[in-house]
């Protein structure tokens, strides 16, 4: 009978367990390094930014302690409900989204993911796109309160103002911002274009003289001039016009420096019209919307429209005004059926008859989207 040597199988035993214990202590290792590296992978920055519901604001109230629309001038009514703007919060353009982050985005239905490019372009700085909300928050309101008061009947005289002036120009001490220009060298301006014409009249090098009104005040201006660097033979001052509109009362739009660009336009140009008109536009519902306007009161889409519709229906609003460019978007807002109902606009005249209707009889058939 043979009989089998411990030493044989011991050792056969010691060599297995250690081929094991190489073998586990590889796979933990790379179990390690995969977990790391997905890890890594998460939270690496993608090419992306997140839309999600902002903050809303009465345009009909305060903000900061002071009236979001002021009026002086000219009698003002009382009135009571909301009218809100809304907002969309997206990724500054100095911060970065996670991929974590996009996908939680992508499958939360109040939120949106965007390639980046699509809201800041690669040759933008942060500083520049901020510049840019700004001044289109500031065009916004303008056309806000020309569009209030034509549809009032009130006539706003087009005028021709100095927007901006280039740093180092030869206006620059001369002319200022804001300056309505009413003749250059002698001609009358009506236009922009004038400005440009008119100059030529004066040689580069030469000094232009300019009448604005100034401060309720009208003043004669001499503006030195150079030549144009992309054309030598041209004439300039530095300086960059657009049309102003002559206003006959006072009226001025204040939200503070936290919101941008254009889309609370269509708002703005309701609250002012419901302020210099008696009874409350709302019927004192609470009224959200959104929408850029045009000085003839036209309407246009908007971007980020769910996520407004969204963070309306969290502040109490009843009824939303919906650009009409917008409605095929606007359906698929992640809303409660019946909690919020969306009218459909296309120009400032159709807010305000649609309000006035639903102010006295809120079943009332009104466009819808």
């Amino acid at each position: 009978m043979l009989r089998a040597h411990p030493w044989v199988v011991s050792a056969a035993t010691d060599e297995t367990l250690h081929v094991m214990t190489r073998r586990t202590a590889t796979l933990s290792l790379a179990a390690v390094l995969l977990v790391v590296l997905l890890a890594l992978a998460l939270l690496r920055p993608v090419p992306f930014v997140t839309l999600s519901p902002g903050p809303t604001r009465n345009t009909l109230g305060s903000f900061e302690g002071h009236q979001i629309v002021q009026i002086s001038g000219r009698k003002v009514y009382p009135t009571k409900g909301a009218l809100d703007l809304t907002t969309v919060r997206v990724t500054k353009p100095t911060a970065n989204v996670s991929l974590v982050d996009a996908i939680s985005a992508w499958f939360d239905p109040h939120r949106e993911v965007l390639p980046r490019d699509v809201i800041y372009p690669p040759d933008q700085s942060a500083a520049q796109s901020e510049a840019l909300n700004a001044e289109e928050m500031q065009t916004s309101q303008q056309s806000a309160i020309v569009a209030a008061l034509h549809e009032l009947g009130i006539p706003t005289p087009s005028t021709v103002v100095v927007s901006a002036i280039t740093q180092g120009a030869p206006a620059l001490g001369h002319l200022k911002a804001g300056d309505q220009i009413l003749t250059v060298n002698g001609t009358d301006v009506t236009t922009p274009e004038d400005v440009g014409k008119a100059l030529q009249q004066t040689h580069p090098g030469g000094t232009a003289t300019f009448v604005v009104k100034r401060g309720g005040k009208t003043v004669t201006v001499k503006s030195p001039t150079e030549a144009d660097s992309a054309d030598p033979q041209r004439t300039i001052v530095g300086i960059s016009v657009g049309n102003g509109y002559d206003l006959p009362f006072k009226i001025n739009v204040d939200v503070g420096q936290s919101i941008g660009g254009p889309s609370a336009g269509t708002v703005f140009a309701l609250a002012i019209y419901d302020k210099l008109t008696p009874g409350a536009l709302t019927g004192g519902a609470s009224v959200a919307g959104t929408g850029e306007i045009g000085v003839d009161g036209q309407v246009g889409s908007i971007g980020g429209i769910q996520q407004k519709i969204a963070g309306a229906e969290a502040s109490g609003a009843s009824i939303f005004l919906v650009p009409s460019a917008n409605c095929a978007e606007a359906l698929g807002a992640d809303v409660s059926p019946g909690d919020i109902q969306l009218v459909k606009i296309t120009t400032l005249h159709d807010a305000v008859t649609s309000l006035e209707a639903l102010a006295a009889d809120p079943n009332a058939p009104v466009p819808a989207c």
